[in-house]
């Protein structure tokens, strides 16, 4: 196991982060294979496990980060696990949400870790599997369907 590929590999669960936080949709884009399977059923009702390409994946959420004022996803305690040109991440997760800076009633945090599933194409990490898994929340989730209105 290379010391290289595990940092690799955690430094592409971080840019997935920074691409979303930042709405730098080329670098979230950049850390995906073509067609990718994202299970984001735990989030809440109708997240239904998908597989689906990378580029239909990023144009669906696109609008609902940018509907909101800012969010911030804090990753940690990257575990990684390496099977030649595959790999596998366990990152804890913090998501903070906000629809409206001025109005203490418009956040809305997940907090959890993502199960992710990553494989090395043309020398690179690129996710191809992934799976968040929300094990408490705070605030109002409702302001996640304001953010997509």
């Amino acid at each position: 196991m290379s010391a290289d590929d595990k940092l690799a590999v955690a430094e592409c669960v971080y840019r997935y982060a920074t691409g979303v936080d930042t709405r730098d949709w080329a670098m979230y884009r950049s850390v995906f294979a073509d067609e990718v399977e994202f299970d984001f059923s735990s989030f809440g009702p109708g997240q239904a496990p998908a597989t689906m390409a990378a580029d239909r994946w990023v144009a669906g959420v696109k609008p609902m980060f940018e509907g909101l004022a800012a969010t911030q996803h804090m990753m940690s305690n990257p575990l990684v696990d390496l099977d030649g040109d595959r790999a596998r991440i366990t990152m804890y997760v913090r998501a903070h949400h906000v629809l409206d800076p001025a109005d203490p009633e418009s956040y809305y945090t997940v907090g959890g870790h993502y199960r992710n599933r990553l494989e090395r194409v043309a020398g690179d990490w690129r996710l191809v599997r992934v799976e968040l898994v929300v094990t408490w929340r705070m605030g109002r989730p409702e302001i996640m369907d304001a953010a997509r209105a």
